[in-house]
């Protein structure tokens, strides 16, 4: 029995080479090399060996010009092995993996041809090895991380923060990208050399999905900083919340949707200005569009972190609950017991919105990221765009803070 199979292979073996032969043969004698030139080489690799400095990102092919591939490794100087696919005519190979920064890697290929076996055939190569490196973080203006499949507010602005600073930023943002669904038209504002703002034209619209991405590995992003590994991340835009604080009417106003659903008394910054060690210091809740940045409950607030000494006349450091964050520089709407009395009526904080207890505790646990709360009719000057607000800024304007404007 056994003998049957063997003469059986031995069959189809002889099948396989007077194929071969046969395609090859003539009546005539012919030239060693068509009318076109020679012939390709058996196997062909790409890197070349000898290859230094090799982007991790250039294609890395190994092809059999005349036959099949039988065997392809790929594997770095510690010996690992990098995994790879055929084509299904095994005619080609490629690794399924991208190669890391200053590795040296060793292709080995062996084929079948007409001729018979080829191989094993080497190209050894060492990708580029950068001085410098830099991260892009997604994330929120609050710095924390947009959540893959988390739920963010209508108002939501997206960063791409560089752990480095960016010496091409046309070239950095031209590897950054924000999808949306429904489409949305949207851009990048560059506030400084590491933080790149993204936001649509208007508010998104409830449910929109948003998928952000920095595909910076193996780029140049000028002066030889290279980038670190690529980053994505997609997130949900849930139900519209916005709230509107009116000094006219010392109220929050909070919709959800379009619909009121709350109001809710506030007392505001008290105004005015104080100059404390050649620093002047304002006590205005500053009017703009504003979006909710974090929550804490509670939270330590100290006067002394924005330069007004805790021992001083107006200095504080206490304790605060049910506190949410609406911009960089410390403005919250948060609880304040002690001043009910002048909520709904009088201004007398250093520039947060205080609310009732029940209040204060009933919007954090409504509010999400990206919620807008928007002041109007207040003291003092504008809210900037590095003090969380980029809805402040007109659209044009906004344009033109691209770096590929």
């Amino acid at each position: 029995m056994s003998s049957r199979r063997f003469r059986l292979r031995a069959a189809a073996g002889f099948m396989l080479v007077t194929a071969l032969v046969a395609a090859g043969c003539s009546s005539k004698s012919e030239p060693a090399t068509s009318p076109a030139g020679p012939l390709p080489p058996a196997i062909s690799i790409t890197p070349t060996t000898g290859g230094d400095d090799v982007d991790p990102l250039s294609p890395v092919d190994v092809t059999a010009g005349d036959g099949v591939l039988t065997a392809v490794s790929l594997t770095n100087e510690t010996g690992k092995s990098i995994e790879g696919i055929y084509t299904p005519d095994k005619t080609a190979w490629k690794p399924t993996d991208s190669l890391g920064y200053g590795h040296t890697y060793t292709i080995t290929a062996q084929a079948l041809t007409i001729t018979g076996r080829v191989g094993p055939i080497t190209s050894t190569f060492t990708t580029l090895a950068p001085h410098n490196q830099t991260k892009a973080y997604l994330t929120t203006t609050a710095g924390n991380p947009l959540i893959d499949g988390g739920t963010f507010g209508v108002g939501t602005v997206v960063v791409a923060h560089f752990d480095e600073d960016v010496p091409d930023k046309a070239i950095a943002e031209k590897r950054l990208s924000v999808t949306t669904n429904p489409p949305v038209e949207g851009s990048w504002y560059w506030l400084d050399k590491r933080n790149a703002h993204w936001r649509p034209q208007q508010y998104y619209a409830p449910g929109t999905k948003v998928t952000v991405a920095a595909n910076i590995y193996g780029a140049d992003l000028g002066g030889g900083l290279y980038g670190q590994e690529d980053s994505k991340t997609t997130f949900t835009i849930g139900p519209s919340h916005v709230s509107i604080s009116d000094d006219n009417t010392k109220q929050v106003q909070v919709f959800e949707n379009g619909n009121l659903i709350r109001t809710m008394p506030t007392s505001m910054g008290m105004g005015g200005s104080e100059v404390v060690g050649g620093k002047t210091i304002t006590f205005w809740t500053q009017p703009g569009i504003y979006t909710v940045m974090d929550k804490a409950n509670p939270v330590i607030m100290d006067s002394s972190t924005f330069g007004l000494p805790v021992n001083s006349r107006l200095g504080y450091k206490e304790s605060i609950n049910w506190a949410t964050k609406i911009s960089t520089d410390g403005i919250y709407l948060h609880e304040l017991a002690s001043s009910v009395w002048a909520q709904g009526n009088t201004n007398t904080s250093h520039g947060c919105l205080n609310l009732s207890p029940a209040n204060a505790q009933w919007f954090f646990n409504f509010a999400v990221p990206g919620d807008v709360v928007e002041v109007r009719n207040t003291g003092g000057a504008p809210l900037q765009v590095w003090q969380n607000g980029d809805w402040g800024v007109p659209w044009d304007e906004w344009l033109q803070g691209s770096a590929l404007h």
